[in-house]
């Protein structure tokens, strides 16, 4: 998807809730993941269903974006992950072998690694990001966290399952 075809008007407003702008911004997302998941899924349903979940999901954390530049593969990234969670639902995709991926990570030069966890740090949103921090580096326990942020124990329990999803996406890509 092109940034060009969102103004960053329409992301900002959206971004921030306006109804009409989050609207428009689906309505004009639309075509492209729509395409973009026919391409992806591995059947036609599969696709529809990646396309409804994808605005889905952009509908309810348009405002975790960070950037319009952010957008597009923020958005091709929830598709993506869409098409493989279908797959493997239908037994078309293998599941992920947690052990393989550990030892494929430790095979890699300790630089490499320390770059690469540094980057996942980087590419999760802040929200995701601050808590993994607080809880992976500082080794904050998760009421310490819960505090800080002025968030629930569940909240941020959320939010870090979900940042360490993110980052191990990110890291075995």
């Amino acid at each position: 998807m092109s940034a060009a075809a969102i103004s960053s008007n329409l992301f900002e407003a959206a971004r921030l809730g306006d109804p009409q702008a989050i609207a428009r911004l689906l309505e004009t997302a639309q075509p492209d993941i729509r395409r973009y998941a026919r391409a992806t899924c591995r059947s036609s349903a599969d696709a529809e269903d990646a396309t409804q979940e994808a605005l889905w999901i952009l509908f309810r954390h348009v405002g975790t974006v960070r950037s319009l530049l952010a957008f597009s593969a923020w958005l091709f990234a929830v598709v993506r992950r869409e098409c493989l969670r279908l797959a493997r639902k239908a037994g078309l995709a293998p599941a992920i072998d947690d052990g393989a991926m550990e030892a494929a990570l430790l095979a890699r030069p300790e630089a490499d690694l320390r770059l690469d966890v540094a980057a996942a740090f980087e590419a999760l949103p802040s929200h995701y990001r601050d808590v993994a921090l607080m809880r992976d580096v500082k080794e904050m326990t998760i009421d310490d966290i819960a505090a800080a942020l002025g968030a629930s124990r569940q909240a941020v329990k959320a939010r870090l399952h979900r940042a360490r999803a993110l980052m191990r996406e990110y890291l075995t890509r």
